[in-house]
């Protein structure tokens, strides 16, 4: 039975312990129930049977009041030990990051990394010298992965699965074209999209998410999709600044990214089309770490530095 283990041939009640506690340090019946919000009969029964049990009154009646047996006595020390050291063990774990020592694994884009984990580092270097980050690229069973516990969190700004997994939303992010400074469209405006015209006019360059070769360009673009000449495909962007200014074409990447890039590079970075739109960017994590502490920890830090100050950032519980 819960809460029972079979001492000399019969079954003991833990709990008989807590009183045992209590009266051990008051020495009084009395202020033992009042401790425990329960009749003071109810105390003398359970006295009653620790006597039985260990063979010893435990209390005795003195001129001076009830005085502790010797018996009682030599049991004080370990009984409050193991009533410390279980207390603890029900007790929630107490964190700080300042004492954590942990490598975790984080699947993510280059974009993740570059837009979420990049700000972050420095902080968490400084927060908890002992942790640490190692980044996985982005799979087809990345969540499965995370029930595994081969990864800790993930970096997606795909659309999460609301049955198997926690979310915490970071920025909404829209698109951007980077072109070289000689490209045609190196001369629109910088302030307005492209049309979609323009955009389909010239060869591009496809970033694909993970080995499912996701394209979300392609996505949007609908009926127009065969329309777009993809002259190369890229599960990164990094490299793509060279493959542009040599090839004449087109890259699609979210803005904060193309911003980036351009920058650099000395690309051109133009809005893309309207019907591009937007895609929201997110931390996920699934049942196994919804009550971990250090996850915790590591979602707020990535949320609060990873620039995302005009968009709250909540946790949503999806999982089942």
């Amino acid at each position: 039975m819960a809460g029972q283990f079979l001492l000399g041939g019969a079954h003991f009640d833990l709990n008989m312990l807590v009183v045992l506690g209590l009266l051990l340090r008051t020495k009084s019946v009395t202020r033992t129930a009042q401790h425990l919000g329960v009749s003071q009969p109810s105390v003398s029964r359970s006295l009653a049977q620790l006597r039985a049990l260990l063979g010893d009154p435990l209390l005795v009646r003195t001129a001076g009041g009830m005085e502790l047996t010797r018996r009682a006595e030599e049991l004080g020390p370990s009984l409050q030990d193991w009533l410390a050291t279980t207390a603890g063990l029900l007790e929630p774990p107490r964190f700080d990051p300042a004492t954590l020592e942990r490598r975790f694994r984080v699947a993510s884009t280059d974009f993740g990394v570059a837009a979420v984990v990049a700000p972050t580092l420095a902080e968490i270097a400084r927060t908890a010298p002992g942790a640490a980050i190692d980044i996985e690229p982005l799979t087809g069973d990345m969540v499965a992965r995370l029930t595994a516990g081969e990864i800790d969190l993930i970096i997606s700004g795909l659309d999460p699965d609301p049955a198997q997994t926690y979310e915490r939303f970071l920025f909404t992010e829209t698109f951007s074209c980077v072109v070289d400074r000689h490209h045609a469209l190196s001369r629109h405006p910088v302030d307005e999209p492209l049309s979609i015209e323009d955009f389909l006019s010239c060869p591009h360059i496809s970033f694909v998410v993970g080995d499912s070769g996701f394209d979300r360009i392609e996505v949007r673009l609908g009926d127009r999709a065969p329309l777009r000449r993809v002259i190369a495909r890229l599960p990164y962007f990094q490299a793509a600044p060279h493959m542009i200014q040599q090839s004449g074409a087109l890259m699609t990447l979210p803005t904060r990214a193309a911003r980036a890039i351009a920058q650099a590079h000395d690309l051109a970075c133009l809005p893309a089309p309207d019907v591009i739109g937007s895609f929201g960017y997110r931390l996920l994590w699934n049942q196994r770490s919804h009550r971990d502490p250090a996850i915790a920890w590591l979602c707020d830090m990535l949320a609060t530095h990873c620039g995302a100050g005009e968009t709250p950032a909540a946790v949503h519980s999806k999982a089942a």
